[in-house]
């Protein structure tokens, strides 16, 4: 019976595509490292935008007074209190202590040399940009809270920006071996946060509604810099540009990684 029935061999596999290649999620250069370009592009967008539009009149975006008016109406003494908890985590220097905790957590745990310097770009690099932004567009706060006053240029908010590139890093250092659902979980908590953060800025009347929008616009956007820069989950300086070096080869097959090497970097291990 085997005789009569030829032996058909199996067609072989098709190299993929680069578009393929490009969105694959469990590679360097793949889907994460994609939608943070697209952040990247998003972000620098709307932040140009606001600063373009602010630049030429002050007041020509309505929400913002109408925000800091509605947040002034419907204040209480229990609601303030509520509200300053709450953005005391997005100040700097609860940002930067939060960063060190991880920093060192997730170095011992991991053996990841990578993961100081990375969320260290992250939160000083947020830093460096939102203050220097904040000196050029030197916008006035809102006059709700006498408060504001004091705390110097308006535009972007530094809570928003702050909390938004720390927590974006925090759940890509955490997810790095975790499921997928852990890691949907995880970024719908960082943003999450960082938009309840930046809230709090509107409703206590220390910010315009354009600063905080402004604000998670640039924290998200230099975190998706950071990311591609450090090769998304795998968290190596330069390991995006490795994989598309390595990507040139497209007539070559893949292959496994050096046994030799599977157990030394645990950072270099995408789940």
């Amino acid at each position: 019976m085997a005789r009569r029935w030829p032996q058909v061999e199996p067609r072989p596999e098709r190299p993929a595509s680069r578009r393929a290649r490009r969105l694959d999620p469990v590679a360097a250069t793949g889907l994460a490292l994609t939608l943070a370009l697209v952040v990247l592009v998003g972000g620098g967008l709307v932040l140009a935008v606001l600063a373009l539009v602010l630049r030429s009149d002050p007041d020509a975006i309505g929400l913002d007074a109408s925000a800091a008016r509605w947040g002034s109406a419907h204040s209480t003494p229990f609601t303030n209190d509520v509200l300053n908890a709450l953005t005391k985590i997005g100040q700097p220097r609860s940002i930067i202590a939060l960063a060190v905790a991880l920093a060192i957590v997730e170095t011992v745990r991991t053996r990841n040399r990578w993961i100081i310097p990375f969320l260290a770009v992250v939160v000083a690099g947020n830093g460096v940009i939102t203050t220097t932004i904040k000196h050029l567009a030197d916008r006035v706060r809102p006059s709700f809270n006498p408060v504001a006053e004091t705390l110097g240029p308006s535009f972007p908010s530094g809570h928003s920006s702050w909390s938004a590139a720390f927590f974006a890093a925090a759940a890509l250092v955490l997810a790095r071996e975790a499921t997928r659902r852990q890691r949907v979980g995880l970024a719908a908590a960082a943003a999450g946060m960082a938009t309840a953060i930046a809230a709090t800025r509107v409703l206590l009347d220390v910010h315009w509604l354009s600063d905080v929008i402004a604000g998670l616009a640039l924290g998200w956007a230099w975190f998706a810099v950071c990311a591609i820069a450090f090769g998304g989950r795998l968290i190596r300086f330069g390991a995006t540009a490795e994989r598309a070096l390595g990507a040139e080869g497209d007539d070559e097959p893949a292959r496994p990684p050096d046994a030799s090497r599977r157990g030394g970097d645990r950072g270099a291990l995408v789940r």
